[in-house]
């Protein structure tokens, strides 16, 4: 991704690796472009345009034939998804409550698909970032869970969120997972027999 380089993914993997040193929690990084690529959004937005605009043009006090009027609709379709398609524009069309569906969706999916949910000690943790979203989830297995409150979660993805809105995304990662370390390392311990069961390095979508 354009946005993090290598020494950021190197930094991200290095904060995973020194947060397991201080404690039993499997930490997985994971990051999205988008959520969705919302296909469905042009489209839909060029044909209502289309729609309310062929109402205009029957006010007009000019006489179109059959074939000019939905040649007309035919062009203003296809000009209206071309440009709503640009995916600034089409992120800004999306309502925010889609956007966040989306992209927690998207999050559980993973924190299931990587393995996160399997761990020796349901100690599984994962920091998610929808970037095109502005997403930001941690989601943290029961093991995790039974020991540190939500509103210490709370506080973590409010800092983490704040980077990411900033385009500071490897810092985001790096302060909220030693954030997530430093919350753990009392109640959740690494253990002598501690092995790592998920890799480190960072999950790109």
């Amino acid at each position: 991704m354009a946005f993090l380089s290598a020494q950021d993914r190197a930094r991200i993997e290095a904060a995973v690796t020194a947060a397991e040193q201080r404690t039993s929690g499997e930490f997985v990084t994971v990051i999205a472009a988008r959520a969705d690529d919302y296909r469905h959004v042009p489209i839909l937005a060029a044909a209502a345009l289309a729609f309310l605009l062929s109402g205009v043009w029957l006010l007009l006090p000019v006489d179109f034939s059959h074939v000019e009027f939905y040649a007309g609709q035919v062009v203003l379709f296809i000009g209206a998804a071309a440009f709503l398609h640009w995916q600034p524009v089409r992120m800004a069309l999306v309502p925010q409550r889609e956007k966040a569906l989306r992209a927690r969706h998207l999050a559980h999916e993973q924190f299931l698909e990587l393995g996160l949910s399997s761990t020796k000690d349901r100690t599984g943790v994962m920091l998610f970032v929808a970037v095109a979203e502005h997403y930001v989830e941690i989601l943290a297995d029961r093991g995790v869970h039974a020991h540190v409150g939500a509103a210490v979660w709370e506080r973590i993805i409010a800092d983490f969120t704040r980077d990411i809105r900033a385009g500071r995304v490897a810092d985001g990662f790096v302060g909220a997972i030693e954030a997530c370390a430093q919350a753990m390392a009392g109640p959740c311990p690494k253990r002598a027999d501690d092995r790592n069961e998920l890799p480190n390095r960072l999950v790109e979508l």
